[in-house]
């Protein structure tokens, strides 16, 4: 099946390809168990940048997934990493039981989670707070139930408690293994993490990672100035803002926060 650029919700045709192979092949895959997708991410935010952003969607299932058919997602998205567009190498999502998506809890069942080539089974984050938040204020129907009839509203607290939750455990770890700034676009991707972070900590709100870039470069001191318009300004290919001083703004954030070093 063709994509069809008034029936797919971005205006990026080549997007729009992949998302209609994405979709065509899940139903296929899922039958009965497919009951919606959806887009959040910078799709959702309006701060998609072809350059480089990447595609982030969600899966809503009728019920778990048995291993057979997870199996079968796992080579449907090994086929389509491997098909030749680029944009399909640049998909990250979670296939998500519907009764899990109402809020989110620590002990919801393992799903199969996706960032571009790797693929697991697991229990979704706790950052899936502030996916939900996204999907339910801006979240993108491609077909499906609306997004307000399957996820409760995340309170500004529940925000702020997710943030300071993934900065303690995901990534005070981090401050020291510059491996996490190895790879096509994870430098500016901490630097711009970082300052959505404490505009969420601080607001009890999201907004796009480029917003909150340039609310931090605006309220904080002027040395981290050329380190944001760096990130904010990263496309694919450009080579990375420097890293020592990438650790030490994340140093900054965690200390805004209270996460400050010993």
């Amino acid at each position: 099946m063709n994509a069809d650029d008034n029936m797919l919700p971005t205006p990026y045709h080549e997007v729009n390809l992949v998302l209609q192979t994405l979709l065509d092949n899940a139903r296929a895959v899922l039958g009965d168990y497919f009951i919606g997708m959806y887009l959040y991410g910078s799709l959702a935010s309006g701060d998609f940048d072809p350059g480089r952003s990447d595609i982030d969607f969600l899966v809503v299932t009728s019920e778990e997934l048995p291993e057979n058919l997870i199996l079968d997602l796992k080579t449907m998205h090994t086929r389509i990493y491997e098909s030749g567009p680029e944009w399909a190498t640049k998909m990250s999502g979670a296939y998500i039981p519907i009764d899990a998506m109402r809020k989110y809890s620590p002990t919801s069942p393992s799903c199969p989670l996706i960032n571009k080539d790797e693929f697991l089974v697991a229990r979704p984050d706790i950052d899936w707070v502030i996916h939900r938040h996204i999907l339910y204020t801006s979240g993108v129907v491609i077909t499906g139930p609306p997004l307000q009839s399957i996820i409760d509203p995340v309170r500004p607290e529940q925000l702020q408690e997710a943030v300071l939750t993934l900065l303690r455990n995901n990534w005070t770890s981090l401050l020291h293994n510059t491996d996490i700034f190895l790879g096509a676009g994870h430098q500016p991707f901490v630097v711009l993490t970082m300052c959505r972070a404490l505009y969420t900590w601080e607001h009890g709100a999201v907004v796009s990672k480029r917003l909150a870039a340039e609310w931090v470069r605006e309220k904080s001191d002027r040395k981290w100035t050329k380190l944001i318009n760096q990130a904010m300004a990263w496309h694919y290919g450009d080579p990375p803002g420097d890293i020592g001083q990438s650790q030490e703004f994340m140093r900054y954030i965690l200390k805004e926060v209270g996460l400050g070093e010993n």
